[in-house]
């Protein structure tokens, strides 16, 4: 299954999932420790641990960073962390990105 249609999967059943919510679910996948996973991506642990719980939203550039060193999907990552923003400001939009041609 690719990233695509996992978070498709995923959207259908739990919503649109945040930065975090991705974050969390690549480092599960990997299995790997957030001690681990804050080591590989350069970023504290506390950091980690933060934006895993949503307290913290990564910027745009931080997570194109994390989504690019991981291998994970960079257009997903900046998706998601821009719906969070727009969440935490409290507008009720939505924002699809897709890779540029």
């Amino acid at each position: 299954m690719n990233t695509k249609s996992l978070t498709k999967l995923l959207a259908k059943e739990l919503g649109p999932i945040s930065f975090g919510g991705f974050l969390r679910a690549a480092r599960t996948i990997q299995n790997l420790t957030q001690k681990e996973m804050a080591n590989y991506i350069g970023i504290p642990k506390s950091m980690l641990c933060d934006i895993e719980k949503g307290r913290l939203i990564a910027s745009i550039d931080l997570a194109f960073n994390i989504a690019n060193k991981c291998g994970l999907s960079k257009a997903l990552a900046v998706e998601c962390t821009i719906r969070d923003q727009i969440k935490r400001s409290g507008f009720k939009l939505d924002v699809r990105i897709k890779k540029a041609a």
